[in-house]
């Protein structure tokens, strides 16, 4: 892409999500904060909307690819914007999660794969999903952490395995410069709400599955892994408390950094990002040194990690009590 296809991008993107603030105040589209909430402000919910938009733009622009998948991608963002506008049942965003699901899978041609190996990857897809969606809880994390997994696979489209035009990848990239200059300060202009969460996580899922197909190297999953550990391990906690894993809450350990040890949003999506960083950087060295066993050390490190900040925010025994 040449810079002025760039500008032009990026200018278009900036209008789409000024265009969606105009839409979004008249129509009161905003998130009220609660008391399980980490922000303290009304603000407009919604504007990751600018995700799914910026990746329409690419699809007519550069040549119609992955029309399946980009229709998984239609399907799921505006069930998801209708959830951002009035909650739908559980049963029926699950139902179309998993029909979108399938229509990605089927454009990578995963069906053709043995069934237990589809089971495994419908887990993984929808669990990042719903993951992402439980992530995006306050300013900034989940732009930053999105924005250093594109990065990432740019860097490996370029340099390692080409799995999909670049021109896919960047423009991804601006539309997360254009949303974090909104969202990533100490008085958010925007959220991402569920529009945003969830179809991010939908092409980041249908772009590391494409990199592993194309690669034969599951180890990529791992450039998820900061978020896969905080989602799997606070559930964890949750079903010891006898929790429901369902209800909103505020005890992913991001959340705790926040609200407990009263770490700015900004500072913690920066740590969160520069965390993954680090394991892409790790995880790169370990495929190209073909060291895999190295893998389950970088995850009892992660772990250790994890469990001594949760130990050091609240203690052993209320990790393990249940909330009000």
């Amino acid at each position: 892409m040449n810079l002025f296809i760039l500008l032009t991008f990026f200018v278009i993107l900036v209008i789409v999500e000024l265009a969606y603030f105009k839409i979004a105040d008249r129509y009161n589209i905003i998130d009220k904060p609660n008391h399980r909430s980490s922000h303290t402000q009304v603000t407009i919910r919604g504007g990751g909307i600018i995700f799914p938009i910026a990746l329409l733009f690419w699809f007519f622009s550069f040549g119609l690819q992955y029309p399946i998948f980009i229709g998984g991608l239609v399907m799921i963002s505006v069930v998801s914007f209708m959830d951002d506008l009035n909650d739908i049942s559980r049963r029926l965003r699950v139902t179309i999660h998993i029909v979108c699901v399938g229509l990605a899978f089927y454009q990578l041609h995963l069906f053709a794969m043995h069934w237990w190996l589809i089971l495994m990857a419908y887990v993984f897809v929808i669990g990042t999903i719903n993951a992402y969606n439980f992530m995006d809880g306050i300013n900034g994390i989940t732009g930053i952490y999105t924005l250093v997994l594109m990065g990432g696979l740019l860097w490996i489209n370029q340099h390692e395995v080409k799995f999909v035009d670049d021109s896919m990848l960047i423009v991804l990239i601006l539309s997360l410069m254009v949303f974090l200059f909104f969202n990533f300060r100490k008085s958010a202009a925007c959220f991402a709400g569920d529009v945003g969460s969830i179809s991010i996580a939908f092409i980041a899922c249908f772009l590391l599955a494409k990199l592993i197909i194309q690669s034969s190297q599951p180890c990529y999953a791992f450039m998820l892994s900061v978020y896969g550990i905080d989602a799997i391990c606070t559930i964890f906690i949750r079903i010891v408390r006898k929790e429901n894993i369902f209800e909103a809450h505020r005890m992913h350990l991001y959340q705790l950094l926040v609200n407990q040890r009263k770490q700015s949003h900004l500072t913690v999506a920066i740590l969160y990002g520069v965390i993954q960083v680090g394991i892409n950087l790790i995880v790169e060295q370990i495929i190209t040194d073909k060291a895999y066993l190295y893998l389950i050390g970088l995850m009892i490190a992660l772990l250790i990690l994890y469990i001594g900040a949760r130990l050091y925010i609240e203690g052993f025994k209320n990790n393990f009590k249940k909330t009000n």
